[in-house]
C-alpha cells in the first residue's frame, strides 16, 4: 500500500524502544531536543550517536529533527546521518514557496 510508519519525537515522551519490536517501523526521527545540544553536551550527542546506529542497524531511515547550526549538521554527517530538518534549511513554509524551494534544490536553502 505504499504506507511507512515513523515515530517521531523518538527518545521523549511515548516514544520508546519497545515501539521498535512491535510496531513495523520504518523511520526514526531523533527529537529536536538532543540535536539541539549535540554540539555543547556529551551525553546528548551519545545519545543522538547512539539513535543513528541503532536506526541503521535496524535498516530504519533515521531522520534528525531541530537542525539550527552548520556545526549541527556537520555532526550528523560525520555521523551517517543523511536526512534533518530544521531552521537551518527553511522556516515551516506554504505550499507555493515550499514548491519553489523544493525547485531550486536545498543547496539554495542552506545559503542564508
Amino acid at each position: 500500500m505504499g504506507i511507512h510508519v515513523a515515530v517521531d519525537d523518538f527518545g521523549t515522551g511515548y516514544s520508546n524502544l519497545s515501539y521498535l519490536r512491535q510496531f513495523p517501523i520504518d523511520v526514526l526521527k531523533i527529537d529536536r531536543s538532543f540535536v539541539n545540544q549535540i554540539t555543547d553536551d556529551p551525553d546528548d550527542s551519545s545519545i543522538v550517536s547512539a539513535i543513528i546506529v541503532m536506526g541503521k542497524s535496524l535498516k530504519q531511515r533515521v531522520i534528525a529533527e531541530g537542525i539550527e547550526t552548520e556545526a549541527q549538521l556537520a555532526f550528523l554527517l560525520a555521523h551517517q546521518c543523511a536526512e534533518g530538518q530544521g531552521y537551518l534549511f527553511s522556516k515551516p513554509l506554504a505550499a507555493e514557496p515550499m514548491a519553489r524551494l523544493l525547485q531550486a534544490g536545498i543547496a539554495e536553502a542552506i545559503v542564508h
